[in-house]
């Protein structure tokens, strides 16, 4: 009798048990499917920071999967022109970008803030201001028009003003030249007499080297000298007043994004988070030793005039004006932008900028 009553009870158990694998198995496989996306990127492999970034990102969303979701990154030109981002994302030809949103002001102005505006944020205000002072989810009420998630995926820190054929010492000097440059910079500068360029990273050496362009920015010390600017250009100038703290994004497809598993999404999240952290302190780490091997090289290191920066400053002031009047969603977003700035710069002013520029001081005498 024992004996009945303990196959009859296992019998109930095993059923039970099948009962729960069966609507278990397929519980889990739905909050982890497999997935295979792709990613096309604005920039090429050779730029190893920006790029590499990227890179981290896709590995960091295969690791923590097990590998059920995999994101295949192309460089530029391998999909899309790096130009093109924005557009492959929007329409769905990819599931995901990796970009600097200042490219598409030409689409809106209102992009630019969601990466870099002339004497505009540092790395560290730009996520502030994007984490905690509404930055993020205004952008993205923003991109939903353009069927984009947008999040935050690398920052260079503040970069330099660019390498010029010839020296700019005044105002004047700006007029008639040519410039690769992107974003609002280009509409600054086109008020002081340049002629912007719109140019992709791995078209900038061949324009310059031939003299279709007169002078070209692109981020700093180790891509420049990458690149190979210093060969064709002898003037390096700084800061790059329009780039104080460029943020670049990665950019979803809505309807892709709104796909994934909850768990999928914390995991992008986490892996742009990495992503963001790394490429800043590489550039922090690796622009001290190219900036002193160009100038042993002979590239002229040297600082705007304050009459130059002054004027763009104005002429930056300007354009915002001009923009805010003429466009509501660039005036929304703005409007919570302008005043987090102000706020940022007066505390930085108190115990950040003065220690570093104590600390300037000193490394210019030599004590450091």
């Amino acid at each position: 009798m024992q004996r009945r009553r303990f196959i009859r009870n296992a019998g109930v158990g095993g059923a039970v048990a099948m009962s729960a694998s069966a609507l278990a198995a397929p519980a889990i496989a739905q909050s982890t499917p497999e997935l295979k996306w792709r990613m096309t990127s604005s920039f090429p492999k050779a730029l190893d920071t920006i790029f590499g970034s990227a890179e981290i990102f896709t590995k960091y969303v295969a690791e923590a999967t097990d590998n059920k979701f995999q994101i295949r990154l192309f460089a530029a030109g391998e999909i899309v022109p790096g130009l093109q981002v924005a557009d492959a994302v929007q329409n769905g030809t990819v599931e995901m970008g990796h970009t600097a949103s200042y490219y598409y002001v030409g689409k809106d102005p209102t992009f630019a803030l969601d990466c870099a505006v002339p004497f505009g944020l540092n790395a560290r205000q730009q996520d502030a201001w994007m984490n905690w002072g509404g930055g993020r989810e205004l952008m993205n009420e923003f991109f939903k028009d353009y069927n984009i998630h947008a999040i935050p995926c690398g920052n260079t820190g503040a970069q330099m003003g660019g390498w010029f054929r010839k020296e700019i010492k005044t105002v004047d000097d700006l007029k008639g030249l040519k410039m690769r440059t992107s974003g609002f910079a280009g509409e600054v500068l086109s008020k002081l007499g340049v002629v912007p360029q719109q140019i992709a990273g791995g078209d900038i050496y061949p324009a310059l080297e031939k003299g279709t362009i007169d002078a070209a920015e692109w981020v700093g010390p180790y891509d420049d000298q990458k690149l190979g600017f210093n060969k064709v250009a002898p003037y390096y100038y700084y800061p790059g007043w329009w780039e104080a703290g460029p943020q670049l994004s990665a950019y979803v497809n809505t309807s892709k994004w709104a796909e994934l598993p909850k768990s999928y999404q914390a995991i992008v999240e986490a892996a742009a988070a990495k992503a963001h952290t790394s490429m800043i302190s590489k550039y922090d780490t690796q622009n001290p030793k190219a900036v002193r091997e160009l100038v042993a090289s002979g590239t002229k290191l040297t600082p705007f005039s304050p009459q130059v920066l002054e004027a763009c400053f104005n002429a930056t002031n300007e354009i915002y004006a001009a923009t805010v009047a003429k466009n509501a969603k660039f005036k929304k977003v703005f409007d919570s932008w302008k005043p987090f700035r102000a706020e940022e710069v007066l505390w930085f002013r108190v115990a950040e900028s003065t220690l570093d520029n104590f600390m300037a001081r000193q490394s210019a005498a030599g004590k450091l």
